[in-house]
């Protein structure tokens, strides 16, 4: 082998590893991009000169938040670090028992504080779903909004009105209106017995309802841990719009440890790589989305029932218009003898053959095409012999 040959083979496996280098890192980037994007906020933390390489360092989270999901990341790596979020409160909160009007759903997993959780609304196969939640408690609650926390990948109920149990009057406080965000906000009303009715066009999954109690004398003690190193940088995200799977290595004991370093809260900032939840990438956020699975920028619902029309049921087959192959005629096991993705039901050519075999058009344009030039090149050789 010469020498420029083999100075070509090393060059070509040196390129070779370089490139498969850059395309895992640029993997690696979108995945922590992607990650990164769900959480609408970080504060940073600065170097610290620590006398140990490494040590638990402790900062406080003084900000209202829904979700307790936070990331981590060490700016000096780009790695993300375990860690762990403290919690310790202590109030006067009057208890609150939650119960639905559908008696065989469990409510337990909307007042659990845990946004990982959910209670299941199922929709009605021709109709809006309806659903009363009842939030009570045995003294008198003073509030002026409720928090709402969804599932991911949910939109928001098409409607909500609230009311309150006040005396011996069934009093409206927030009339029916669609859900504007993550709290619902109204006048200051004091009630034993509160009544949220929500309708929906979509299958409705309620992570936390909260009704923040105005007279509440609070001591909350929030926090995160992590293990950090001397003169490394990290910054916190936090507040989620959604649960995001985080990869990271192997934690120490972040609970029972005794010897940590607390630093003070530092100023939270706005994510600017923040990107509202928008499962289908059709340009129209899940909380908006009138069908939060399938692409449908246009929005489009020829009948008003909350659900978009792609993945509507119009001929209630139990398959949804954007799968169905005839979908204004149930045909439920979808039989399409011919194979041109329209049901047989609803075909009106069926089972013709040039529909079975798609080729057999083009086979005939070729035949004649071909018949054509031979005739053409007949045509031209007969004059040259006149010639």
């Amino acid at each position: 082998m010469s020498k420029i040959t083999k100075f070509s083979l090393l060059f070509l496996v040196i390129t070779s590893i370089s490139m498969v280098t850059v395309s895992a890192k640029e993997l690696v980037e979108d995945k922590t991009s992607l990650v990164i994007s769900a959480f609408r906020s970080y504060k940073d933390i600065d170097a610290i000169v620590m006398k140990a390489p490494v040590s638990v360092i402790e900062t406080p989270i003084t900000e209202t938040i829904n979700r307790f999901d936070f990331i981590v990341l060490n700016k000096n790596t780009n790695i993300f670090e375990p860690y762990y979020f403290k919690q310790e409160t202590s109030s006067n909160e009057v208890p609150v028992l939650v119960t639905s009007s559908e008696n065989n759903t469990s409510a337990d997993s909307m007042n659990d504080k845990d946004s990982r959780t959910y209670t299941e609304f199922l929709l009605p196969e021709n109709a809006q779903g309806n659903v009363t939640v009842t939030l009570s408690s045995v003294r008198p609650i003073t509030s002026s909004s409720l928090g709402i926390v969804l599932d991911n990948n949910i939109a928001s109920p098409n409607s909500i009105e609230i009311r309150a149990m006040v005396g011996d009057q069934n009093k409206i406080i927030v009339a029916r209106k669609s859900m504007g965000g993550e709290y619902i906000y109204f006048p200051k009303t004091t009630s034993n017995k509160w009544l949220i009715t929500f309708t929906f066009g979509q299958l409705l999954r309620i992570s936390e309802l909260h009704l923040n109690q105005d007279d509440l004398i609070k001591t909350n003690v929030r926090a995160v841990r992590f293990l950090g190193k001397s003169n490394n940088s990290y910054r916190i995200y936090f507040n989620p719009d959604r649960s995001v799977v985080v990869p990271v290595r192997e934690a120490g004991d972040l609970i029972s440890v005794k010897d940590f370093l607390k630093i003070p809260a530092s100023v939270s900032q706005n994510n600017p790589t923040y990107s509202i939840a928008d499962t289908d990438s059709d340009s129209v956020a899940d909380i908006r989305d009138n069908c939060v699975s399938v692409p449908n920028g246009n929005q489009e619902d020829i009948d008003n029932n909350g659900r978009g029309d792609v993945c509507d049921d119009f001929d209630q087959d139990g398959i949804s218009n954007q799968r169905d192959n005839c979908p204004n005629n149930p045909n439920r096991y979808q039989e399409d003898a011919d194979g041109d993705r329209i049901g047989d039901i609803c075909d009106q050519e069926e089972s013709r053959v040039t529909e079975r075999y798609k080729w057999i058009p083009w086979l005939g344009i070729g035949v004649a095409a071909l018949v054509l030039i031979v005739l053409l090149f007949l045509m031209v050789k007969s004059k040259k012999r006149v010639v």
